[in-house]
């Protein structure tokens, strides 16, 4: 027994050396490999994969899309404007061994570009720009943001400014503006209306100028209508045209 107590030890350093060399990664995990110091050039994974400590060190990677809010930025528009703005940002990592070596943190990296980009790109449009072209801003925002995180191996795929606080004066003036383009579009409305009834009216005299007892009948229904209304007394005039047109009929049987 004293003499097997050393190699039962040895064969459990063994054991026990070659469990931390086996090491498992997830489908969205890519493991980067640096041997004596020096980068693998592919990434290994997902599945079983075999890491030789201490010659080799292993960086684990997710692959998966990362959701980053951008903080609120104080940002001063074109038309001296000042709001504060906060945004979202989707990205993942497209290489791993870039996103590794190219930069120290490329989570702090991109969340920092993402801040003075959110300030510089807000900075040179006007407030009605911001607030009523809000997919070409997050485009412009999704462009730059991904031309300078290319080299890191990292991908933008989407930037959508979240949220614009605007302070109460410019609120309040806002309010009137749209009251007063309300009342403006109200008044246009108005006068169209007049100036449609107006040229029905005049069709509707040109009818009735053409036959005289038109307007005649057209004044009997006029008063049939109000008479339904008991409630008042109701005084009108007596058309002279009227009576001439009984007396016309009316005179020549006089004369018989």
């Amino acid at each position: 027994m004293p003499i097997l107590t050393p190699w039962l030890m040895a064969i459990g350093l063994v054991l026990l050396y070659l469990a931390s060399v086996i090491n498992i990664l997830k489908e969205y995990e890519r493991g980067v490999i640096f041997r004596l110091g020096r980068l693998l050039p592919v990434p290994k994974g997902p599945g079983l994969i075999l890491v030789f400590w201490p010659i080799d060190r292993m960086v684990r990677m997710s692959l998966r899309t990362i959701v980053l809010d951008v903080p609120p930025q104080d940002i001063i528009t074109r038309d001296n404007v000042s709001v504060k703005v906060n945004a979202v940002l989707y990205f993942r990592v497209m290489d791993p061994t870039r996103a590794i070596v190219e930069v120290e943190d490329f989570m702090e990296a991109t969340s920092q570009l993402a801040q003075t980009t959110l300030r510089s790109v807000l900075g040179q449009v006007d407030l009605d720009t911001l607030l009523a072209e809000r997919d070409r801003v997050n485009s412009d925002l999704q462009g730059i943001l991904d031309a300078h995180t290319d080299p890191w191996g990292v991908k933008v795929s989407m930037v959508e400014v979240k949220h614009v606080d605007l302070p109460q004066e410019m609120i309040r003036a806002i309010a009137r503006q749209a009251e007063a383009e309300r009342e403006k579009r109200a008044k246009i409305i108005h006068a169209e209306g007049e100036y449609l009834a107006s040229a029905q009216l005049k069709e509707a005299a040109t009818v009735l100028a053409s036959e005289p007892v038109a307007v005649q009948l057209r004044y009997f229904q006029t008063l049939t209508e109000v008479a339904s209304d008991r409630s008042s007394t109701i005084v009108f005039p007596l058309p002279i045209d009227l009576l001439k047109l009984w007396m016309g009929d009316q005179g020549p049987k006089a004369a018989e």
